[in-house]
């Protein structure tokens, strides 16, 4: 029977530490369970490699931020992320043919698709050849390689079971790519539909209203206030137009600037949030993304403060962010993961009980990965509801405006017959 090593802490908050018996990592979960302690470190003792033991092991800094010994190397060449699934997908199919991870490495780079992929490559085994763990050697090279990937390397490492983890890590890559290639494709015709609009008006504006109301000039009429307004609208675009694009250039600076600022950034995700259809569509991308990314990284044999915290890092949400944070606290103190998560009333209710009932029945990682998939659903229901009812709100939206510049034509036009009957 394996032996997993622990540290845990009780139900008064007293941190325990030792060793433990069980045929999986769920079992010895639910051992400590019945004692009434919460696991926070479980790594098995038998069957890891010489590699893995002599790696570094992937540690929580009392900030709450991923520490590890070595500083990242940064590259000069990276991977986009659909890349790079499909890079680690090749090592893990190549390790399941029963290849030894240098040999994997060789065969993956005698199909290179691009130079910036056989870099990375050349550096992995260099460094491997030099006594590196993958895992490390992916932190000493940085991006793309994050702290949920190396943990995941390391995990898989210490429990000799490598290419199963990989392959588990490229499947959680490509459903990420995907929930974004959904996002982006569901946004893409609102926005094509914003911008023609907009040209639409700009060149109405522009070009027709002036050579319309030129006509009018040496009337006598009193023109109407819409005209006056569009009018001056007119005339100031089009001998300042330099100044509008250079104040929406400063305007567009101050937003990024403004976005860096912490407190700026949390406000602005927590209105977000309050925000009817968007809110609920950005609380669903990020509640899947989380639900998927805890499970695998706990089904990974992942201690449970540092899946939690890397986690954290994918919501995408700064005030959901900070409730991750406070969860970690929590589970430091001996509490449960569940009660702060609903207390910030911003996760749905069916995912707290989930998380309830598998802290105590031991199976967190295996409930949250079978969550994930009813959670891409309600994803994809959101989409579907923001899509097809933005468009509608953006045409009314425009009509308003067309209308307005239509009326400020007509108007001085009605007047200028009235005048002449």
């Amino acid at each position: 029977m394996p032996t997993f090593q622990y540290q845990s802490v009780t139900r008064a908050g007293q941190a325990m530490s030792g060793t433990i018996d069980a045929n999986d990592r769920a079992e010895a979960i639910r051992t400590l369970k019945q004692r009434g302690e919460t696991a926070t470190q479980l790594a098995p003792l038998n069957g890891r490699s010489a590699v893995a033991r002599n790696a570094p092991s992937f540690r929580t800094s009392p900030a709450g931020a991923s520490a590890d010994i070595g500083q990242p190397l940064r590259g000069r060449q990276t991977m986009r992320r659909g890349e790079l699934a499909a890079f680690i997908r090749e090592i893990a199919t190549a390790l399941e043919a029963g290849l030894p991870l240098m040999n994997a490495l060789r065969a993956v780079e005698k199909q290179a698709s691009s130079p910036r992929q056989r870099a990375v490559i050349e550096h992995l085994m260099s460094r491997i050849e030099a006594g590196r763990s993958l895992a490390q050697a992916a932190l000493e090279w940085g991006a793309p390689f994050d702290d949920m990937i190396v943990g995941m390397l390391r995990a898989g490492e210490a429990s000799g079971r490598l290419e199963v983890i990989m392959m588990q890590l490229a499947d959680l890559l490509d459903r990420e790519l995907e929930t974004k290639r959904s996002v982006a494709g569901a946004l893409m015709y609102p926005a094509i539909l914003i911008v023609v609009l907009a040209v639409g008006i700009a060149v109405i504006v522009t070009f027709i209203i002036p050579r319309v109301l030129a006509s009018l000039e040496g009337q006598t009429i009193q023109l109407p206030l819409p005209t006056v307004i569009v009018k001056g609208f007119a005339d100031f675009l089009g001998s300042f137009w330099w100044l509008v694009l250079g104040a929406m250039g400063l305007l567009y600076a101050g937003w990024k600037s403004a976005m860096a600022q912490p407190h700026i950034r949390f406000e602005r995700d927590r209105i977000l949030l309050g925000i009817p259809i968007v809110g609920s569509l950005v609380r669903d991308v990020a509640v899947g993304r989380f639900t998927r990314t805890l499970g695998t990284l706990m089904a990974s044999g992942i201690p449970i403060i540092d899946a939690i915290i890397i986690t954290r890092d994918t919501l995408g949400n700064k005030a959901m962010e900070g409730v991750i944070d406070e969860v970690a606290d929590k589970i430091r103190s001996g509490q449960s993961i569940a009660e702060p998560m609903e207390k910030s009333g911003y996760f749905p209710p069916i995912l707290i009980q989930i998380i309830d009932l598998g802290e105590r029945s031991g199976r967190l990682d295996t409930m949250l990965t079978q969550a994930a998939e009813s959670f891409d659903r309600r994803t994809s229901a959101s989409l579907k509801m923001f899509t097809a009812a933005l468009p509608p709100v953006i045409v009314v939206l425009m009509a308003l405006v067309i209308g307005f510049v239509i009326l400020s034509v007509i108007l001085p036009m009605l007047s200028l017959q009235s005048a002449i009957g």
